[in-house]
Formats: C-alpha cells, structure tokens, sequence
C-alpha cells in the first residue's frame, strides 16, 4: 500500500479531483446560504443591494470557505486509510496529493480564515477561531467519540448562519430558527453517515454510534432527534407567529415523513446512501424558501 501511495501521488491532480477534494457542492451551498440569509432573511426590508455589494459579507463568506475547505482536507488527512475502505474512488490525499502538502494547505487556509475575521471584527474573527479548532479536533479526536463528533459538524453548520448576526443583527429570531433547522438536518445526516460508513469505521476502531449500539438501535435515536426536532421547530415558529414560516414547516412536514418511512425501511448502504442524499435536499429546500420571505413580505 505504502508503494503504491507513493507512485500515484506523481500524477497530477485533475479540475475534478481538485472539487472533489474541497468538496465543491458543499461550498456553493455554504456561500448560497450566507447570502440568502443576510439578504431575504436579515433585510426583508432593505434593498438587496446593500447586503450583496457589503465587502464585510464578501469577507467573512470567503473566510467560511477558507476554513471549511481545511477542515476537509485534515479530516481526509487523518481517514486515510478508513476512506480507502468506504469510498476508494474518491481518495485523493496520499493518493494524489503528498500527505506534507495537504497538512501544510489546512494550515494555511485555516489562518487566512481567521486573519480574515479581524478585517471584519474581534467577534468574526473569534468565531473563525473557534470553528478552525474544532474542525481539527473532530478530525483527530472527536469523529471517534461517539455523537460529539456528529454533535461538533451540526454546531459548526449552525455557527455558519449565526455568525452574520455578528454584522448585522436584525431579524435575529429568524436566523435563530434557521440555524436550527440546519442544526438538526445535519445532525441526523451525520449520524446516517456514520451508518453508511459502519464498515470501515469498524476496521479502525472508530466507535460511532452505529457501531456501539447497532444499527436498530442507532435508527429508533435518530426517529427521537426527529421527534425533538419537529417540536422545537414547531415551538419557535409559533413563537414568532410569522404566517410563512407555518406555511413553509407544514409543507416540510411532507418531506420529514416521507424520510421517516424511508428510514424504517432502511437496511443496506444504498438505502443510508439515499437518505443522506435526501436530507441534503431537504436542508437545500430550506435554504431555498428563504426568498419567499422577502418576496412575499415585499
């Protein structure tokens, strides 16, 4: 293995591996997402313009990225030899990248993140910090503890939208309803994941909730993190009493129910495959309903 790591990684890296590796989609729904937060959620009764031309926003989005590509890259570093056994089509470092390298690119990317948080303020850049750490430590320590690994993801993704309340405060309940709806999606899609992956994880001895309680187990967790989910959502929106937001959580009750059914009825890596795919459309079709708000508030 070692050999053949060291003869492939001679090859030179393709415009496809390169989006592979920093997970391309997952960005663009990253930048997607600031974006339409600040601008139909934050300023439902500001111009677009203000919010689409701001430099801060342009600034801290790409400090986002920057931070969210490294946490990526040392979190392939360190599964090498697990993603080797649950996805080998899809490694690139060691394999296409030289091990040095990739280490050497997190670090870098994460200290333009958070350099990049102090053009904007102590706060940003204090949260830039923070999600930098984390993202580490989940790839070194936490991803093999179980839940807190997938507990660390869904903050992070929930920080994402938080954190523009940092520059422009407004709407502040909005955003918080939001970013508990990106919250818990990723939440149950982590732990699908880990479900999905059950197979190389127990090579390795990693110890996720699949594998220390059993898939049954695990699944009858996740129908309660739906439960909690739905309430809380529930509670908040009738709490704000704004008639969209019940319009728009009464129709992803559709979705949320069909998941349900297809998750009792899951048993192989396809169908966990399938599910986590799905969620991610669902937390796609959250982002998307964002400008509804300002459309039909207008």
């Amino acid at each position: 293995m070692k050999q053949n790591l060291t003869n492939t990684t001679e090859n030179k890296l393709t415009a496809k591996e390169i989006w592979q590796l920093i997970r391309g989609p997952n960005l663009l729904i990253i930048i997607l997402t600031q974006y339409l937060t600040a601008i139909f959620l934050i300023g439902q009764n500001e111009s677009y313009t203000k919010f689409l031309f701001d430099p801060r926003l342009l600034i801290l989005s790409f400090s986002t990225v920057c931070i969210a590509v490294a946490g990526y890259i040392i979190n392939d570093y360190y599964d090498i030899k697990i993603d080797y056994l649950n996805r080998p089509e899809k490694v690139v470092i060691g394999k296409l990248i030289r091990r040095r390298i990739a280490l050497a690119t997190h670090w870098i990317l994460s200290l333009a993140g958070i350099v990049m948080g102090f053009f904007i303020n102590l706060e940003v850049a204090a949260v830039n910090l923070f999600a930098a750490f984390l993202l580490w430590l989940y790839s070194n320590q936490l991803k093999r503890i179980p839940f807190v690994g997938n507990l660390s993801i869904a903050l992070l993704t929930a920080m994402s939208l938080l954190v523009l309340l940092l520059l422009y405060p407004q709407n502040h309940m909005l955003v918080f309803i939001y970013a508990i709806f990106a919250f818990f999606i990723n939440l149950i899609r982590e732990i699908i994941k880990d479900i999905e992956d059950l197979k190389g994880d127990l090579a390795f001895g990693c110890k996720t909730l699949p594998i220390i309680w059993g898939i049954r187990k695990t699944k009858k967790f996740l129908y309660l993190v739906m439960i909690i989910f739905i309430i809380l959502l529930t509670w908040l929106t009738l709490k704000l009493d704004n008639y969209l937001l019940k319009v728009y959580f009464v129709v992803l009750a559709m979705p949320a129910i069909y998941f349900v059914i297809k998750l009792v009825r899951s048993d192989s890596k396809k169908d966990f495959y399938y599910l986590s795919i799905f969620s991610k459309i669902i937390m796609l079709s959250g982002v998307i309903s964002m400008i509804f708000f300002k459309l039909l508030n207008g």
